[in-house]
Order: C-alpha cells, then structure tokens, then sequence
C-alpha cells in the first residue's frame, strides 16, 4: 500500500511559506538621507573675491568714500558676483554715484543694467524719493498703482 503525503493543506501552504520567507535576505535598511550641509555664513561668503568686493564697496559707499566704492563695485561685477540680487545691488549703488555726480548717461545705464540682474528690483521709500537719481529711476520703472 502507498502511502500519499500532501503537501498543498493550508497547513503545510503556511510552514512552507514561513520557511521561505526565513531564508530570504531582509532588505536592505533604508538609509536616512545625508544632512543638507549648512547654508554659507557671512565669513564663508567673505572669502569669496567677488562678494568681499562688494561687501568692501558697500562700506566704501556708507562711510562716503565714493571713488573707493565704485572701483570695488566694478572690481565685484567683473569678479563674478554669483547672485544676481548682489549683482543688481552693486549696479544700483553704481547708478546711485552716477547719478549724484550728474552723470545722468552713466546713471540710466546702471539702473538698467541693475534691472537686467534682478527684474523685481525696487528702491526704499528713501532711495525712491532722492531727488539726484529718482527722476532717472522713474522714467525706467514708473510707478505702479
């Protein structure tokens, strides 16, 4: 007499698949994505040529000394600067000494090239209102209502 063994039960379907399921690899652990590195500081971006230059001419500008601040505005744009919003600071501050030194030529042609950089440009409510370089200003982004 032959004996049959059945292996298809419910029973045997379920040890036979725990069995499988133990001798397969686990996945592999998801790994937690890298930290972002930390956005640059201040002293990371002053090691930069350019933004030391413009950072230079800035200061230059503040403390009144315009002849040192426009060379190191020139010397930041032509560096590269990387942001195009450092970019249309530098040349909005160039515009700002043409301006008040009467070069009106000069003047507009910095304002545009400002614009050029960063099309949302405005000046402060101050700076929109000095009377040197605010009618330039005007006839290149008039106001809006």
């Amino acid at each position: 007499m032959k004996r049959v063994v059945r292996l298809a039960g419910p029973v045997s379907m379920l040890v036979l698949s725990m069995l499988l399921v133990g001798c397969m690899a686990p996945p592999p652990a998801a790994h937690p994505a890298a930290p972002l590195p930390p956005p640059p500081g201040l002293t990371d971006l002053l090691e930069r040529p350019a933004e030391r230059a413009l950072f230079d001419g800035m200061k230059a500008y503040d403390d009144g000394q315009y002849t040192q601040a426009e060379a190191r505005l020139q010397a930041a744009l032509k560096a590269p600067l990387a942001s195009p919003r450092d970019r249309a600071s530098a040349w909005k501050l160039l515009a700002f000494m043409h301006c008040a030194a009467g070069r009106t030529a000069e003047c507009e042609a910095a304002f545009r090239d400002a614009l050029a950089a960063d099309p949302t440009l405005q000046l402060s409510r101050s700076e929109a209102g000095h009377p040197a370089w605010a009618p330039v200003w005007q006839r290149l982004r008039p106001a809006r209502p």
